[in-house]
């Protein structure tokens, strides 16, 4: 693992440029997924095609928090009940609300330019040209602004301004999962398709939807599926992630039974063994992502839904009631497939990249 060590002085984008223009070669670009616990990257020297993608050099190791130590916990107060903070106020600058400070943004460019650094000493030939970056929270992706992650704790931060004059590189910005979802509409699960939408199911609920053949970003806030409302079995309105999530799963199971367990997959094994109450909050999740299913379809003509994230990994128990509750909910529409994502943990990387390439193309024209 890289140490915080690494000289940290621009690369040399001179000789990597020539490098990267050689006759029938591909540029090299490096990719980093910032999470709200870990961070990854790589380095993508040759296509990005279904089957054929290799992320070389893969690392993963805990997000870097800050570079101040009176910023390592947010300050109380800061944060809705929902835990996502007043994203719709964009007016403020990084770290004028308590608790959002500029140090947590710096500490994420920092690493990243430790890490370039490391990856051009360990990979010259051919030299990265261009960097891809995506982050969680709320972001304005044209302005290259992270505008809000209340976990991580930086507001309306300017990454690639920040990194390209660090690294005199070029550089993708982009949302984690809309990213992730990038990748799986253009090499992955729904590759082929039009209208799209991937939900990536874990402790929380993200989505990437794409209409026509393009995605949708809404100045940052499409997507956000995992708090849109869904009527819950006690008839009323909850955020569908407090229901259908794998936190929310096994959230509301310990709730209802005051019995510990080891996440979604045990309240799953239960439900299987004969658990009514298991079944009860497993059926309830299905019911709750259903609807937001069926209400894409309704309202954007989805086609294909790509399910990912932990969840999705209960492969047909999930897949297969979601289906049969999507189609009851449906009149005339056509019958969206539902099919789990194929790049699993590294497609953030893979759309980290894919973007970055995509930029490389409109500044330079095709590769």
């Amino acid at each position: 693992m890289p140490t915080d060590s690494m000289p940290t002085n621009p690369m040399p984008t001179d000789s990597m440029n020539t490098r990267a223009t050689q006759a029938g070669a591909l540029p090299a670009v490096l990719a980093f997924d910032v999470g709200g616990t870990d961070m990854k990257s790589g380095i993508l020297t040759g296509p990005i095609e279904p089957g054929d993608t290799v992320v070389r050099d893969l690392q993963r190791f805990p997000t870097p928090q800050c570079l101040e130590p009176q910023c390592l916990e947010p300050a109380a107060g800061t944060r809705s009940a929902a835990g996502t903070g007043p994203a719709g106020d964009r007016s403020m600058h990084d770290g004028a609300v308590p608790g959002y400070t500029a140090g947590r943004g710096d500490a994420i460019v920092q690493r990243i330019v430790e890490l370039t650094e490391h990856y051009g000493r360990s990979h010259p030939e051919p030299a990265p040209v261009a960097v891809g970056v995506t982050v969680p929270g709320l972001v304005d992706e044209a302005a290259g602004v992270g505008l809000l992650s209340a976990n991580l704790g930086w507001r309306n931060y300017p990454f690639v301004e920040r990194l390209e004059s660090r690294l005199g590189l070029p550089v993708a910005f982009g949302h984690d999962v809309s990213m992730a979802g990038e990748a799986e509409f253009r090499i992955g699960a729904a590759r082929g398709q039009s209208d799209v939408v991937v939900l990536v199911i874990g402790t929380g609920i993200a989505g990437a939807v794409f209409s026509d053949g393009r995605r949708l970003r809404g100045g940052g806030f499409a997507g956000e599926l995992g708090h849109a409302m869904v009527p819950a079995a006690d008839r009323t309105l909850q955020i569908l992630e407090s229901i259908g999530s794998a936190g929310g799963i096994s959230r509301r199971y310990e709730q209802f039974s005051g019995t510990p367990v080891n996440g979604a997959r045990d309240v799953l094994e239960r439900a299987g063994a004969g658990d009514v109450l298991a079944a009860g909050v497993w059926a309830d999740a299905v019911a709750a992502l259903a609807f937001s299913i069926a209400q894409c379809v309704s309202i954007l003509g989805t086609e294909t839904v790509v399910l990912g994230g932990g969840l999705a990994e209960s492969g047909e128990a999930l897949l297969v009631p979601l289906a049969e509750r999507v189609d009851s909910l449906l009149t005339f529409h056509r019958r969206p497939h539902l099919v789990a994502a194929e790049l699993g943990q590294n497609s953030g990387l893979i759309g980290s990249a894919l973007k970055a390439r995509d930029l490389l193309t409109q500044r330079r024209g095709p590769l």
